[in-house]
């Protein structure tokens, strides 16, 4: 008997809303990810983008809406996250830039037995092109092999759910299409991803659905193609040169 698909998504975010004292940062956010899914969220400077990241990763609370991860209610802290399969890369990257790559990749992997530990860093630094730069400090690398050993932490743990904060900033264009083909790798192994980005290119390479935030709503939700030819999302955001 075939087994029937899982109706329930990986991200399920409903009527989210956020506010900073009188400001309101999110009004009624609602979008899902489902598995292997990536859905880009892309929107003008302040639409409240990495405000919804942080809602997802317990790092503001909402005022009202909910964050559900597999069916379940996001977990508030960051050991939960863990178990839950959450997994996020920041725009400022946060490395130790004394320590090594390797000692970045294992930093999450400190509750895995040691053999294991090491496999699972190893494996990503190699998918990602840094086995050789295994030893090297981390704050001596190029920006681009930096961001990628964000990538290699954050993916070290076999995460489900993996949020990238503008993945592609700063990145040349070879650097853009590796980072490309790593994240539809990831997608096709089943991991969903929530990805932030201002490069609109990247995103419509990547994204099989693009929700678009202006002033903390959304203005419009659908496949690439569709959102790039909206004409509230020209005036928002892309602009008619961008989407020409």
């Amino acid at each position: 008997m075939t087994t029937p698909p899982r109706t329930t998504p990986r991200l399920r975010v409903s009527g989210l809303e956020v506010a900073f004292g009188g400001l309101t940062a999110l009004n009624g956010v609602s979008f899902d990810v489902g598995d292997g899914e990536t859905v880009a969220l892309i929107g003008p400077n302040g639409a409240g983008k990495t405000t919804v990241f942080n809602a997802v990763c317990a790092l503001v609370r909402p005022r009202a809406g909910t964050v559900a991860v597999d069916g379940r209610p996001a977990p508030r802290n960051a050991t939960g996250l863990l178990r839950a399969g959450i997994a996020r890369t920041l725009q400022g990257l946060g490395l130790f830039e004394h320590m090594s790559v390797l000692e970045n990749v294992l930093v999450p992997l400190s509750s895995v037995p040691a053999v294991d530990r090491i496999a699972k860093a190893c494996k990503r630094l190699e998918e990602l092109d840094l086995a050789h730069l295994a030893d090297r400090p981390a704050g001596t690398l190029p920006y681009p092999e930096r961001k990628r050993v964000a990538l290699a932490r954050a993916l070290a743990t076999d995460p489900r759910l993996l949020l990238l904060d503008e993945p592609a900033g700063g990145l040349g264009a070879a650097d853009i299409a590796a980072l490309a083909d790593t994240v539809r790798r990831v997608a096709a192994e089943g991991c969903s991803v929530l990805l932030v980005e201002h490069h609109v290119d990247f995103v419509m390479d990547v994204a099989d659905r693009v929700v678009v935030l202006d002033f903390g709503e959304v203005i419009a939700c659908g496949a690439p193609e569709a959102v790039r030819t909206d004409p509230a999302v020209e005036a928002a955001y892309l602009g008619l040169e961008a989407v020409a």
